[in-house]
């Protein structure tokens, strides 16, 4: 698939915004979805997987309780909502694709990049304090 993803921008601390990453072809719902980021200096983390059904979700723990990440499988799209904005969430994020076989939800694979098949182009996030 390919993947677009949009939303970014700058906010103050404690604002919001939503992310969205929008996928091209047929087969999007047999996909599992991934958001990634990487802020400077910092190697990129997951930071929210969603499996391929919606079913299940997985947050890192520094976004818990503040970002939510959602799938519309009809709109072949996937959200991060992120709420509560900190400036250390400032960064490049990212929405990756993996297809369903390679990793399921408690799996340790699901922080792996090179096991995702399609990335999205990114999309800059700014948190001013």
């Amino acid at each position: 698939v390919q993947l677009q993803a949009s939303g970014g921008g700058l906010v103050q601390a404690g604002g919001s915004l939503r992310l969205s990453c929008e996928a091209s072809g047929r087969t999007f719902g047999s996909y599992n979805m991934g958001w990634f980021r990487q802020a400077p200096g910092k190697e990129r983390e997951l930071v929210a997987f969603i499996g391929w059904s919606g079913g299940g979700t997985y947050y890192v723990d520094s976004v818990k309780g503040r970002f939510t990440i959602s799938r519309d499988n009809a709109k072949n799209t996937v959200y991060l909502e992120m709420n509560s904005l900190k400036p250390e969430d400032t960064a490049v994020y990212y929405c990756a694709a993996a297809r369903m076989t390679r990793m399921r939800l408690y799996d340790s694979k699901i922080h792996n990049e090179a096991l995702y098949d399609d990335w999205g182009q990114g999309t800059l996030v700014t948190v001013s304090s």
